[in-house]
């Protein structure tokens, strides 16, 4: 099994340790040691499966966990922790986490684990967030409809069709004619002014993306 995995963890000896253990396992690694980076590199590469520390320096696995969960990504989280408080194994679970496990640990049962969780995602096959916020517009791309203000926006299949393939190629600047047969289907580009201004580069941030 040759998944990505993403390690957030600052004690170097535990990762030394999981690194190895890991890449001998055949997994690749990569290894963030604070949470403020840990969130911007799940957040732009794909993983299949992120360890997380709770305690943790700049901001702790709660936080980590907790901002992704709200942008969106559904990528399984393994919290590790020293915590052995219900409270704090309860309160991982509720904003996010998919699994806990308690240091120390046996490195058998964290394997097991990870393999778990790693079937559990492949089977679940999403890979990027099921809603979008922008300001007051709202978009659900599983049900492939928008909402402003929280009322119907009111699109059109094909209005739909064309804000979807915005948010999907966001940051790129989309000709007119990329969207003319991407869109609607052209296979080459008419003289028709159906588009105007799509040289323009458009990236929206998502607020506030969530599974909610």
């Amino acid at each position: 099994m040759n998944a990505h995995i993403l390690l957030v963890e600052d004690e170097p000896g535990l990762v030394l340790t999981l690194g190895d253990r890991l890449r001998s396992e055949g997994y690749t690694v990569d290894v963030i040691d604070n949470g403020i980076a840990a969130v911007e590199r799940a957040a732009h590469d794909h993983f299949g499966l992120i360890i997380l520390d709770v305690m943790l320096p700049g901001k702790g696995g709660f936080e980590v966990c907790q901002e992704l969960r709200e942008r969106g990504f559904t990528t399984p989280i393994l919290m590790l922790t020293a915590r052995t408080q219900m409270e704090d194994i309860v309160k991982g679970l509720k904003i996010g986490a998919d699994d806990y496990l308690t240091k120390p640990f046996e490195m058998a049962e964290l394997l097991a684990r990870i393999e778990a969780l790693l079937r559990r995602g492949s089977h679940a096959g999403s890979h990027g967030p099921d809603f979008y916020n922008f300001g007051p517009l709202r978009v659900d791309m599983r049900r492939s409809e928008a909402f402003r203000d929280g009322a119907p926006a009111g699109l059109s299949a094909k209005e739909f069709q064309l804000l979807r393939y915005l948010i999907e190629h966001r940051g790129r600047t989309l000709s007119r004619e990329e969207l003319l047969k991407d869109v609607w289907g052209y296979s080459s580009a008419p003289s028709t002014r159906t588009w105007r201004g799509c040289g323009r580069s458009w990236n929206p941030t998502p607020s506030s993306p969530s599974t909610s």
